[in-house]
């Protein structure tokens, strides 16, 4: 189908130890600086003239891209975009996400991490990973926003930025050589899926919604002009992550 302040942190485990520890897993903007405008891409996904900044050494930063604007927690929407899962209890809640790999748990600790949360992991079936916060507060708005009920439901004025789709595909995300992508969802319901899609597709990343029959539910995006669109707005790859593993 086509896609048009501190919380409450309890004491963090270390990650897994089957990659080296990273010494940041988090892109570090630069200084804003005067620079040439550059494309950036409209609500309807079409191309337009937008201002772009440059870091320390001169390198031009993409409007929307990760390097582009400091952590917060409203980033955390983009696992929320993918398998995350979120769940309140009182004046709190808590963010929790499965993942398949050991460097993602590392990246995703230190991500969480440069927002003031604290992460604990353990091991699960099928050689995975659970990554969680502790219940804090800081997290209630992000869950009023996704939560009808118990159930994840993107919010009306969902998008996505740089630093949201970085942490979709640290925790999701698979390269499939030559030119496609392939961003896993969680299992939400089409509702949810599709949009999720048609935020991809106002990013200038339509792609190809996989149902759970096909290998899904996952987003998989191909074409390489799309791809160095993704490259772009995702920032350079994590120390913790093997080379194959991110999109370039």
């Amino acid at each position: 189908m086509s896609l048009s302040g501190l919380g409450d942190t309890g004491k963090a485990q270390p990650p897994p130890a089957l990659f080296p520890a990273p010494e940041s897993d988090t892109p570090t903007p630069g200084r804003r600086r005067g620079g040439a405008s550059q494309n950036r891409p409209s609500q309807d996904g079409s191309v337009q003239n937008g201002p772009t900044q440059t870091d320390a050494a001169g390198r031009q930063l993409v409007f929307f891209g990760a390097d582009a604007a400091e952590p917060t927690v409203a980033d955390l929407a983009g696992l929320l975009a993918g398998p995350g899962e979120v769940v309140r209890m009182g004046g709190t809640a808590r963010l929790s996400v499965q993942v398949d790999a050991a460097w993602r748990v590392h990246v995703l600790v230190a991500e969480l991490a440069s927002r003031g949360l604290a992460a604990s992991w353990e091991p699960t079936e099928g050689a995975r990973h659970a990554v969680r916060t502790s219940y804090t507060r800081v997290l209630k708005p992000l869950a009023a926003a996704w939560l009808h009920g118990t159930t994840k439901r993107p919010p009306a004025a969902f998008h996505l930025t740089g630093r949201r789709l970085r942490l979709w595909l640290v925790a999701a995300g698979t390269p499939e050589p030559p030119d496609a992508v392939l961003l896993r969802l969680g299992a939400d319901g089409q509702e949810c899926w599709e949009r999720i899609g048609v935020a991809l597709a106002a990013a200038g990343l339509g792609g190809t919604l996989l149902s759970p029959r096909d290998g899904g539910p996952a987003c998989r995006i191909t074409g390489r002009r799309r791809l160095a669109r993704l490259a772009e707005l995702i920032g350079e790859p994590p120390r913790a992550a093997p080379p194959e593993a991110w999109p370039t």
